[in-house]
């Protein structure tokens, strides 16, 4: 079952993929259809958000911006269903246009 706010999304991944529920997010929010967005292809490997809660630890959450806003996506640790978090910020593009992917992964 999918959680819902205002600008942001919890979704158990065997319901819907994320990617999907990124395009329907940012379309719900700014009240379009998502046929009109720009293909989210065009910002960032659909595959790679879908597989989130598949990856190797360390890589748990995702930042892009995409149809103007920033999209933070992150995997969630829920006992009973693999679920993401998808929430939306004002567009915080780096100075070189650039997402990207944030590994939480601790240095030493």
């Amino acid at each position: 079952m999918n959680s819902h706010s205002a600008q942001s999304v919890s979704v158990a991944v065997a319901d819907q993929r994320p990617s999907m529920a990124v395009v329907d997010l940012i379309a719900r929010v700014d009240g379009t259809d998502p046929i009109e967005l720009e293909p989210l292809y065009n910002v960032i490997d659909p595959d790679v958000l879908d597989s989130l809660c598949e990856s190797s630890p360390g890589l748990d959450r995702l930042e892009f911006t995409y149809h103007g806003r920033q999209v933070t996506v992150e995997a969630t640790d829920e006992t009973t269903a693999e679920t993401v978090e998808i929430s939306l910020g004002k567009d915080s593009t780096a100075a070189d246009g650039s997402g990207g992917i944030v590994n939480t992964e601790p240095t030493i």
